[in-house]
């Protein structure tokens, strides 16, 4: 197998990019920061496989040992005991896995490709390996049996041979049943002497056969819906004939023939009937079911159905011993793309939990967040509120596939990753070990009103998917906040408490801001900021309305979601702040969220779509900014943008501030009036609109707006027409060349390339920060790239990541008179305090990346220190500056599949 070389994919990385020449001044600069990374501190290497086997073909159980193998038919192999025991092995060849057999109690297992290969693999060892291979040259395999505690094994061939491997030597017998002694459908065979004993004849194709315990009877299934049950001695006919789902006609004739019945299993127990359970042999009338497993036990059938195709099933069963009574007690079910275990001992048949990590994709994940090195007690708090998460309906036995011993993983260090659906969940998994593990699970559309009839579903003109659908997450580890934005154009904000609560949705505010509309043109790169506005720029306008639709009907000032008004219980764990919601503008649907982040340290939220952006004080549940992106540059816009022509409009052309709350007249009085109520009580809802100019969106080109899509075939963002706000970065730094000290901040990305700051006024903490106003001012241009960007961070003087600073975790909902109340009275948030050299006001650095450059920026002086142009052929899809043991280096993500790591010098690609 060729092997894969990372540095020349490097290399070649290197070939197509050509650094820019660094100014003197900053070459100069970066002396003073010391360079320790090089190439051989970077290593590519296969540390764990989650998730689902994909494409399974086959299984097999060690019934002593208790564990579980699943082929696949990319040649993969995985291997499941208890939860924790995991193991991932490949084939060479990558022919498809079509058989599995377990040398049971033995840890070995024996494998049948799609090649005509069978190999010995010796599960023994800490990694798995195989022992022995055997190739048929001539013949097809297409089926194998292992008896238990036999050294031979019964290789089956599209032919109608049957050949003998002896397991331990893996070398051919000269044993060999020839096909022209089969000329029945099913033949009793004499090893010994090497004779044919009974012949078994039936008009109907078989499609598999399972023996009873005792040897003298066997059962088969038919093409025709059938079973067949055989006594040993009475080949001419069978003893009993079942269609189990056909219809029974009166008049004696035969049952209207059924679906393939694909495979049976016939196992006994001392107590009662034997099972019989088979997937496959539906009525042909019931067209659109879903693929079922029947279960016959005495005079009961129980008809189990799957969500997905079933790709093979297994009965376990107490004994190993195929002569004894089996006891059966579960049924493993491989389907298509789910593993489902089913309890044959309760009534009903309820399933197993499954605590694989196997259903990341329970719901299509649409984003996900990784973190390393978190807090200690992080991860203990979201099991324990996960723990008590009660999921109904399933067996209350404990999962038996309990094999194995728990491996140890390759850290010493907490890892988390939280996962965004489709479904509008987010679950958190703790990847600390060598397997995932569900810690806590959040159900975003709890904080919605049900839709109970047609007309209250969402509208689909702004997406086609689930309307609860996952789009972005902003996450702080320290302070346990949580802030998810929805395909529906909704923020919703979550605290952590350890205490159960109900919320009692009383207020309503909504806040609507319209701007002209300014057409933007497309491009990027290092223009020179232009020194004026373009003539056409009209400032905005302002008044006040109480109006929430207009007369003729057009859908206005309203969200695509409606939050629920009855009282919400909310169990330990996440929950939920505060909601916010985009509202419809003169009958246009709200754009979509592109960026979000949150700061605990300062108390606020802030998400930008491709109109603009909105910070929202969480705390004293306050709108505080809403812009459009040009009136960020202020004076500085580098583009000359063009009025388009105005739609037809049922509304005034100017700005509108529209603020109403369900419960009374006297609180209309402006956003920040909002943040003067008890908030302790209340589950407030925002709802605002960082909407479309007019004329900004014809209904016919809807689709052409900004959105930033999942997959790894986008286009670049510098051919979008509009200017979308697409990171944020929350940090302590220089605003303003002439600054002398550190000021609060928020760094804005465009999708043009601009990074633009906002700067922020804190009052001071406890009482004071829930009574006074943050104040907050942009303050233009900063800095020009090539391509969207992606990620911003800051450096100190030596070259040392600055983490935004965060306020630390504290129990929301602590009594009034107790402890916790006093701690949350005192708490101080956590500024990440600057080296040494930073206290005497010297430099900071500020690292850019977007689709096409990296630029390291010193501040105060604004000065660019280094440039570098990622890629020319592809481009960027995510980037983080990341800390190792040996330094800080910029890690990027490439559309076409590379992964490049960059470092601060002349020379960045590593």
């Amino acid at each position: 197998m060729k092997k894969f070389n990372i540095r020349k994919v490097l290399d070649g990385l290197t070939a197509v990019s050509s650094p820019s020449p660094s100014p003197q001044l900053g070459a100069k600069e970066n002396e003073l920061i010391p360079e320790t990374l090089q190439s051989e501190h970077f290593q590519l290497c296969k540390t764990v496989r989650h998730g689902f086997p994909y494409q399974p073909s086959s299984m097999a159980f060690d019934p002593v040992q208790k564990i579980l193998a699943i082929g696949t038919q990319n040649g993969a192999l995985r291997l499941f005991g208890r939860p924790g025991v995991e193991c991932y092995c490949q084939h060479e060849s990558g022919a498809a896995v079509i058989q599995l057999q377990f040398l049971i109690n033995e840890g070995a297992l024996v494998s049948a490709l799609s090649d005509d290969s069978i190999h010995l693999w010796n599960l023994r060892q800490k990694r798995p390996a195989v022992l022995h291979s055997l190739k048929f040259s001539k013949e097809r395999i297409t089926f194998c049996h292992l008896p238990f505690q036999s050294k031979w094994l019964y290789i089956g061939t599209e032919r109608g041979n049957i050949h003998l491997v002896n397991v331990e030597s893996f070398t051919l017998s000269g044993y060999t049943i020839m096909w022209n002694k089969i000329y029945v459908a099913i033949l009793l065979w004499d090893l010994k002497s090497k004779r044919a004993d009974y012949r078994y004849t039936y008009d109907e194709a078989i499609h598999s056969v399972a023996w009873h315990h005792e040897g003298k009877q066997f059962i088969c299934s038919h093409s025709d819906g059938t079973l067949t049950i055989w006594n040993i001695k009475s080949p001419a006919k069978p003893a009993q004939t079942i269609t189990p789902h056909g219809k029974q006609p009166k008049d004696g004739k035969k049952p209207e023939p059924c679906k393939p019945i694909l495979k049976v299993e016939y196992k006994t127990t001392r107590a009662g009937d034997p099972f019989m359970i088979f997937s496959g042999g539906l009525s042909y009338d019931t067209v659109g079911r879903r693929p079922c497993l029947t279960v016959m036990h005495g005079k009961s059938t129980a008809v189990l159905e799957m969500d997905y195709s079933i790709v093979d099933f297994l009965t376990l069963c107490e004994t190993p011993y195929p002569n004894d009574f089996q006891e059966p007690y579960a049924v493993v079910v491989l389907l298509e793309k789910d593993l489902v275990v089913i309890d044959l001992a309760q009534n009903g048949y309820p399933i197993f939990e499954n605590p694989y990590p196997m259903m990341i994709h329970e719901s299509p994940v649409t984003c996900c967040e990784y973190l390393a090195d978190c807090p200690v007690d992080l991860i203990p708090a979201l099991y324990s509120v996960g723990s008590r998460q009660k999921r109904q309906g399933y067996s209350k036995k404990e999962w038996p596939i309990s094999g194995g011993n728990w491996g140890l993983g390759t850290q010493s260090y907490p890892e988390i990753i939280i996962t965004g659906h489709a479904d509008g969940s987010v679950k958190f998994w703790d990847a600390s070990a060598i397997m995932l593990q569900v810690l806590y699970k959040l159900k975003t559309a709890k904080v919605f009103e049900k839709v109970r009839c047609k007309e209250e579903k969402p509208s689909t003109e702004i997406v086609d998917e689930d309307p609860f659908a996952i789009q972005l997450m902003s996450w702080c580890p320290e302070s346990r906040m949580l802030c998810v934005a929805g395909v529906s154009a909704h923020v919703i904000i979550y605290r952590f408490s350890k205490q159960e609560i109900t919320t009692e949705v009383l207020l309503e505010v909504r806040l609507q801001y319209e701007l002209n509309d300014l057409e933007s043109p497309e491009g990027g790169g290092d223009q020179t900021p232009g020194t004026s506005p373009s003539p056409q720029t009209t400032a905005p306008q302002t008044h006040t309305s109480t109006s929430s639709n207009s007369s003729d009907g057009i859908r206005d000032n309203i969200p695509c979601l409606k939050v629920r008004s009855s009282p919400l219980k909310q169990s330990s764990g996440y929950q939920v702040e505060l909601v916010v919601q985009l509202v419809w503008v003169s009958g246009e649907p709200p754009q979509q969220i592109s960026s979000l982040a949150i700061n605990s340290c300062y108390g606020l939220v802030v998400f930008g779509n491709s109109n603009g952006l909105a910070v929202v004080d969480y705390l004293q549940k306050t709108v505080l900014l809403n812009l459009g992106i040009m009136e960020l540059y202020s004076s500085n816009d580098p583009y000359q943008r063009q009025l388009r022509s105005p739609r037809k409009s049922r509304q005034p052309s100017g700005g509108l501030i529209c603020i109403q709350t369900s419960t009374s007249e006297d609180r209309c009085k402006s956003p920040t009036s909002v943040g003067a109520l008890p908030f302790c009580v209340f589950l407030s809802t925002v709802l605002l609109s960082v909407c479309p100019p007019r004329g900004s969106i014809p209904q016919d080109n809807r689709d052409n707006s900004f959105s930033r899509s999942r997959s790894s075939s986008v286009t670049s963002i510098d051919k979008e027409a509009r200017e979308a706000v697409t990171s944020f970065h929350f940090c302590e730094t220089y605003n303003r060349k002439a600054d002398g000290g550190l000021t609060s901040s928020l760094w804005v990305g465009t999708s043009l390339g601009t990074v633009l700051a906002i700067s922020l006024s804190m009052p001071p903490g406890g009482e004071q920060r829930l009574l006074q106003p943050v104040i907050v001012s942009p303050c233009g241009t900063l800095v020009r790239l090539k391509g969207s960007i992606l990620r911003m961070a800051f450096l100190d003087s030596t070259g040392s990541l600055l983490p935004s600073a965060f306020e630390p975790w504290y129990e929301p909902n602590a009594p009034a008179n107790g402890e916790e109340r006093d701690k949350v009275r005192k708490r101080r948030p956590v500024s990440v305090s600057p080296s040494t050299s930073q206290e005497l006001n010297e430099n900071q650095y500020a690292v850019v990346c977007s689709e096409k450059q990296a630029k390291v920026i010193s501040l105060p002086s604004q000065t660019c220190v280094f440039k570098h142009n990622i890629t020319e052929t592809s481009f960027v899809l995510r980037a983080d500056v990341v800390q190792m043991n040996a330094g800080i280096c910029l890690a990027c993500f490439c559309a076409n599949g590379h992964i490049m790591t960059l470092r601060n010098h002349s020379n960045m690609l590593i």
